[in-house]
């Protein structure tokens, strides 16, 4: 399962992602997909996500059995806690 959070991005951006997952509500997007399809639109995100930010969640063989990753100007960041990810969310 593959998960991508778009914050602020182009209407192109997110009709390029439509194509390969379903977007259940505005700018998140959910899909099941092969790691290396996973990674190439990863890569085309953060080439094409200019000041918005975008975060991915896809599942893996760790204790979570999820991982996260970020790019870009998100309202939220992930810090490694003994091996566990979690989400900090600043105080305003």
């Amino acid at each position: 399962m593959v998960v991508m959070v778009l914050e602020r991005v182009t209407p192109s951006l997110r009709g390029e992602l439509t194509r390969w997952m379903l977007e259940p509500k505005a700018g998140v997007f959910v899909g099941d997909m092969s790691a290396l399809v996973r990674e190439r639109l990863w890569e085309h995100i953060c080439k094409q996500v200019r000041d918005g930010g975008a975060m991915l969640i896809h599942s893996t063989d760790t204790e979570q059995s999820f991982a996260l990753r970020l790019h870009g100007d998100t309202t939220r960041s992930v810090v490694d806690y003994d091996g566990l990810q979690l989400i900090r969310i600043p105080a305003n």
